[in-house]
């Protein structure tokens, strides 16, 4: 009787327990219908932050990029939304020689080497019809001439005579590049005596001058942006220390890509250097034809030693004295301190007494072409003859809308 009793209670135990099991199936199983709605939110207010170890997912309403790291796969960094919309950094390169980045680079000073990004496939061109010449007036004994007006110039655009449009013979602020060479053929009293008389050069600047520092060795580096403090720059070229190779072509490239971005319209380089290039990626010719394609005046100073000017030799004067005449300038070779601070002087007085002449071309077409140039100059009636110096020609677009 207590066996029947038994097997009994155990039956409806049985059953009671089967009928638990069937009440609480939907409930575990209404879980997963909730699953849509968090996501949801989890969408709109940003995804939680995970603990350590589990799967990591971002998700931006932007992109559907998502990083996922989970345990036992490779490792993948979370990247935050204000990483995908943050470009990625690029790695200081210098210039190759096809005009194309390079992705290794060798610092020579403290800073980092910055280096010029233009795409010398695409010409600094006019993109204007209005052209500004700045131009050097001087005598038969190379002095300056000043207080001529715009009738004594005449301008010809591939030889058709052009009206001028502007004219001022005012003292007018440079955003100026200083290219210094710092290899190591620099080194002893040649970067002594360039540095004094760099100093005695910017005292005599107009105050709105602006400034740009490149050094270069077997690298070219910006040591100093666009800035009006003399002193820094000077203080800039004090810890420089001389050491390896010339990468000229390299370090003007840097040069006049920085100046053409500067304040002013009047721009000019002065290029101090005692060797020809032996490490530069750019070549000649690029170099040449971006100076061709811009309105940046090259002041080169080959500096040689007084009883030896092997290091620079018949070639590396021909260089420099290229580059400046395309470019509308002029090269200097001063051999001793008086020299060089005599070399400086001028090229400070120069800047100080050139004509800005502008016009407007009467035949004016867009069409990117190279427009030669000629400047004539008249002199007063009873003086002798003038010599005019400025860019040999320009390219032509029209002002983009």
């Amino acid at each position: 009787m207590r066996a029947r009793r038994s097997e009994s209670f155990s039956r409806v135990a049985l059953v009671s327990l089967l009928f638990a099991i069937a009440l609480a199936a939907p409930r575990a199983g209404a879980q997963p219908a909730q699953q849509p709605e968090q996501v949801k939110a989890a969408q709109k207010t940003g995804p939680a932050p995970a603990p350590d170890g589990a799967a990591t997912t971002t998700t931006t309403t932007t992109t559907t990029t998502t990083s996922t790291t989970a345990t036992g796969d490779k490792p993948a960094a979370a990247v935050t939304p204000e990483q995908q919309a943050r470009p990625a950094a690029q790695k200081p390169s210098v210039p190759a020689a096809n005009g194309r980045a390079s992705s290794t680079s060798n610092s020579m000073l403290d800073g980092p080497i910055v280096q010029p990004f233009v795409d010398d496939d695409k010409p600094n061109i006019i993109h204007s019809d209005l052209v500004t010449l700045t131009v050097t007036v001087t005598d038969t004994y190379g002095r300056f001439v000043t207080g001529l007006n715009k009738n004594a110039f005449s301008i010809f655009d591939d030889k058709n005579e052009q009206e001028i449009a502007f004219f001022s013979d005012e003292d007018a602020p440079v955003s100026l590049g200083i290219v210094f060479d710092v290899s190591g053929s620099m080194g002893g009293d040649k970067i002594m005596r360039a540095r004094e008389a760099l100093s005695k050069f910017v005292d005599t600047s107009h105050a709105r001058d602006e400034y740009f520092l490149i050094g270069f060795n077997t690298r070219a580096q910006l040591l100093l942006n666009h800035t009006r403090d003399s002193d820094a720059l000077l203080q800039k070229l004090t810890f420089v220390q001389t050491h390896g190779q010339t990468a000229l072509y390299d370090a003007t490239y840097l040069g006049v890509e920085r100046v053409t971005r500067g304040a002013h319209k009047k721009r000019a380089v002065l290029l101090i250097s005692d060797g020809q290039d032996n490490s530069s990626r750019y070549t000649f010719n690029e170099l040449k034809r971006m100076l061709k394609e811009s309105d940046v005046i090259i002041y080169a100073i080959g500096i040689v030693s007084p009883n030896d000017d092997s290091a620079l030799g018949y070639g590396g004067r021909a260089i420099l004295e290229e580059l400046a005449g395309v470019s509308g300038g002029k090269a200097f070779f001063p051999s001793t301190g008086a020299e060089m601070n005599d070399t400086f002087e001028r090229i400070a007085l120069e800047l100080r007494t050139q004509y800005s002449i502008s016009y407007r071309p009467s035949a004016f077409a867009n069409d990117g072409k190279w427009h030669k140039l000629k400047i004539k100059v008249q002199p007063p009636r009873g003086f002798p003859r003038l010599f005019v110096r400025g860019r040999e020609g320009y390219f032509a677009s029209a002002t983009p809308k």
